[in-house]
């Protein structure tokens, strides 16, 4: 497990909006072609520096590709990186003030301290 390359994953795809809207179409693909092709990319480097062993394990990868923010949260990602990933895939589905929000908080309200670490 890697909760460097969860955050990296949540960092990197929410930054881009053509990322974001493919991962709310297809995200197990976006997941497979992220993995695959930006993983191991060293950021804020010029191309061509990369590593070679960064990988995600088949809980963290079904946790992406099912957008499932609570597992991802368990797990160790940083609930602020997938918050602000997660509002951008769905907030525009609620009619609601704050809805989205206020249900992602709500599915992590069986949590108590201490948090688990998301140290990276």
């Amino acid at each position: 497990m890697s909760k460097y390359l969860l955050n990296k994953f949540l960092f990197t795809v929410d930054r881009d909006p053509e990322l974001v809207e493919r991962y709310r179409s297809e995200p197990r693909e976006l997941v497979a072609w992220w993995e695959a092709e930006r993983a191991n990319a060293v950021l804020n480097c010029h191309t061509g520096e990369a590593s070679t062993w960064l990988r995600f394990d088949d809980v963290e990868r079904e946790a992406l590709a099912t957008h499932d923010h609570v597992k991802l949260f368990e797990l160790g990602a940083h609930p602020f990186l997938t918050l602000t990933l997660f509002i951008a895939l769905f907030e525009r589905d609620n009619t609601e003030p704050l809805e989205y929000q206020k249900s992602y908080g709500a599915r992590l309200a069986h949590f108590s301290m201490p948090y688990p670490d998301i140290a990276t």
